[in-house]
């Protein structure tokens, strides 16, 4: 029986007709998203399920696709998936990550125009009767200085672009090497230099708790007087509130949003100020962009229904079933060791290097070396998977490699993920217990033997005594339980480490508290998806 795959949102006919084509039963139902209980009433029925934004994939509606297979959303946002569910279910949940990136730089460079030269305005004055010839005076975008924060996919191709209209480009991403910057041929900078010398700012970063209000009100405060700001990425990016009151001081000269901290957005600080253009997210709205994702969906989805294979998904790696059985845990292992390095490490990394010793090394390295490099790479960009990772690593000049060797030592087998930047190399060891549990064997060359949690937080320290006591009773003070404590040193009195699984994320103040100490050099939270 052929598969039979759902389509609940509108999707080009291009893609319904790829599903005939490849003998899937297709019903193409494009307002259905809209009619949550009539599709918690017919989900049952379908192997596969098309969807871009309107559809929400709850747990409710997963729970009632007994039958589902495969999840495919046109587009790279995923918000409305509840992918846990999905996963727990044995449902695949795919995306598009890199269909709209030239729709959504252009837009980002068209509200740049527009802003610079008041255009939204003076189109509605002259709509209006109205002559105001002089009171529009804009500005040239030539020999301007843009500053980019995020120089990935879409980043770079803005840079392109704007170098194009001979604009002085910098960027600011913790991630972009020297080489790379070198490559696109704009000066990499740290972020505050970025926000002195730049005359328009535009932002290209997902929101994580590392770029929530990367524009705070405390950076809108060292911003250039004059400056013109451009938000196509994220909402949150920015504080909205702060900008709009260094725009009603002059401070700031204007800002062009398609995204806002709460969407649909109705009411925003923003409206209704002059030279503040806003658009409804049309960062992806162009028809090229919607047939791009429309098509590549329709023949992901068909392949994996059909033959198996796996690409773009955000929930599995791309191995094949047999494969999948056997490195289930080793692939989770490889994604846990390289999100540890990636939330430690804070500078543009050079190169990843990854040792497979014993039975690791018989398995299929390029997807476990692409775990590796999603866990890095999720620590500041959660949409990236595990097909799109090794693309964002090479695109930003970062080198990888890997190495096979015989059992070496007690564990059957074993990974070590090393990061290597400017001035440090950062390494972790993990193996996967007869359990099937993986577990952190190695941090910087000394030995531990870590449980993963979800919550975790590692400390630094000289090795010296009391340090437990003080872990122990500022967590308690702070009524935060311990459910698994290792320690390491490297030699007696030397350096030590501390690796502690809690039941709750370790609060703000516990870590000033035990930075206040003065006994830890480093006192770094980690959470890690189980």
């Amino acid at each position: 029986m052929a598969p039979k795959v759902l389509i609940s949102d509108e999707l080009s006919e291009a893609a319904v007709q790829i599903f005939k084509d490849r003998g899937i039963d297709v019903d193409f139902q494009p307002n259905l998203g809209k009619d949550k209980e009539k599709l918690l009433e017919i989900i049952g029925n379908y192997d596969g399920l098309a969807i871009r934004s309107a559809t929400k994939a709850t747990e409710k509606i997963i729970a009632a696709a007994t039958n589902l297979k495969v999840i495919g959303r046109a587009g790279i946002g995923v918000d409305n998936v509840d992918i846990p569910a999905a996963s727990k279910k044995g449902i695949i949940v795919m995306n598009t990550p890199f269909g709209n990136s030239i729709t959504t730089a252009e837009h980002a460079i068209s509200l740049m125009m527009a802003v610079a030269r008041q255009i939204p305005e003076a189109n509605a004055s002259t709509h209006a009767g109205k002559w105001e010839k002089s009171r529009f005076m804009g500005v040239e975008l030539t020999a301007k200085t843009l500053g980019v924060i995020g120089a990935g996919n879409i980043g770079s191709i803005v840079i392109d672009r704007a170098l194009g209209l001979r604009m002085k480009v910098v960027a600011y991403d913790p991630f972009l090497s020297e080489d790379r910057a070198t490559e696109l041929g704009v000066e990499k900078v740290e972020l505050d230099d970025l926000l002195a010398r730049a005359d328009f700012i535009t932002m290209h970063v997902p929101l994580t708790e590392q770029t929530k209000n990367i524009l705070s009100r405390d950076n809108i405060a060292k911003l250039k007087q004059g400056v013109r700001i451009v938000n196509c990425a994220r909402g949150g990016l920015v504080d909205e509130e702060a900008l709009a009151d260094a725009l009603k001081a002059g401070h700031v000269a204007g800002a062009a949003f398609d995204v806002f901290a709460v969407e649909p957005a109705t009411d925003s600080p923003l409206f209704n100020l002059p030279n503040v253009v806003v658009t409804p997210h049309l960062g992806a709205a162009t028809t090229e962009a919607q047939e791009n994702v429309a098509l590549q969906v329709a023949e992901q989805m068909s392949d994996y229904l059909l033959t198996g294979a796996v690409s773009n998904a955000l929930n599995m790696p791309s191995v094949t079933a047999e494969e999948a059985k056997i490195m289930g845990p080793w692939i989770k292992l490889s994604g846990h060791l390289g999100n540890f390095i990636g939330q430690m490490t804070d500078e543009p990394i050079i190169a990843i290097n990854i040792l497979f010793d014993g039975t690791a090394s018989e398995m299929n390295l390029k997807a476990l070396t692409a775990s590796s490099v999603a866990g890095i790479m999720k620590a500041t960009n959660p949409d990236v998977n595990m097909v799109s990772a090794p693309v964002i690593a090479k695109e930003r000049g970062v080198k990888i490699s890997t190495t096979k060797q015989d059992q070496s030592g007690a564990f059957e087998g074993y990974i070590k993920v090393t990061v290597v930047t400017e001035s440090r190399e950062r390494s972790i060891a993990g193996t996967v217990f007869n359990d099937g549990k993986p577990r952190f064997i190695q941090i910087k060359g000394i030995n531990i033997d870590a449980e993963v949690g979800e919550n975790m937080v590692y400390t630094t320290n000289n090795d010296v005594p009391g340090i437990i006591g003080v872990l122990g009773s500022i967590l308690g003070a702070n009524n935060v339980n311990i459910a698994n404590f290792t320690l390491g040193r490297a030699e007696a009195k030397g350096e030590a480490i501390a690796l502690l699984y809690l039941d709750e994320p370790l609060p703000a103040k516990a870590i000033a508290e035990l930075e206040g100490t003065g006994k830890f050099k480093q006192v770094k939270p980690l959470r890690f998806e189980i």
